[in-house]
């Protein structure tokens, strides 16, 4: 089993209306309640709904994130503490490039949180880990993070095939974007 000690909980960066810190054990009940909705996971993975072994073995994986590299997936609360959801910089299979995830509870959507957190996210990935192009994936069809990914400064690269030979979309955020 993976050492959690790195799941501090740390603060990052507050927006205007979330606060963004580092997971905590604490966190896979949250994660369950966010991943586990059908609707919230269509657009992530293969679409199926987290099981709680999945959530404490994520526990265990951004634990070695945070040790190996600084950073992973962390946890979105609204400033009155109650969870948001999650956002993060991975590298799925080990992929050189640094992508954006980000999920939010249903109950938060259209809210321009997801974009207000975005920004936020690129400036602290800048200036916390020197990490000045960002790339996200999004399925054709997740119509809204695109627009969202838009807004924060992303732009289109190209459409290509994931590793499950699913289609989907690339964006990238390069060093000059939001300056």
């Amino acid at each position: 089993m993976t050492d959690l000690t790195t799941l501090d909980g740390a603060l990052l960066f507050t927006t205007e209306r979330l606060k963004c810190r580092r997971w905590e054990p604490t966190d896979e009940a949250g994660l369950y309640e966010v991943y586990s909705d059908p609707e919230t996971a269509r657009y992530i993975g293969d679409g199926s709904p987290i099981s709680h072994e999945e959530c404490k073995h994520w526990l265990q994986v951004t634990a070695t994130n945070y040790r190996n590299r600084g950073y992973g997936m962390f946890c979105l609360t609204q400033l009155d503490g109650s969870l948001a959801g999650f956002c993060g910089l991975v590298h799925p299979g080990q992929q050189i490039a640094t992508e954006v995830k980000y999920a939010f509870h249903k109950s938060l959507w259209g809210k321009g949180l997801a974009t207000e957190m975005l920004m936020a996210l690129v400036a602290h990935a800048r200036s916390a880990y020197a990490i000045s192009t960002l790339i996200a994936t999004v399925a054709p069809e997740n119509t809204p993070s695109q627009r969202v990914l838009r807004k924060a400064g992303f732009e289109f690269v190209e459409e290509r095939l994931d590793a499950d030979h699913q289609p989907e979309r690339l964006f990238q955020i390069g060093p000059n974007e939001l300056s």
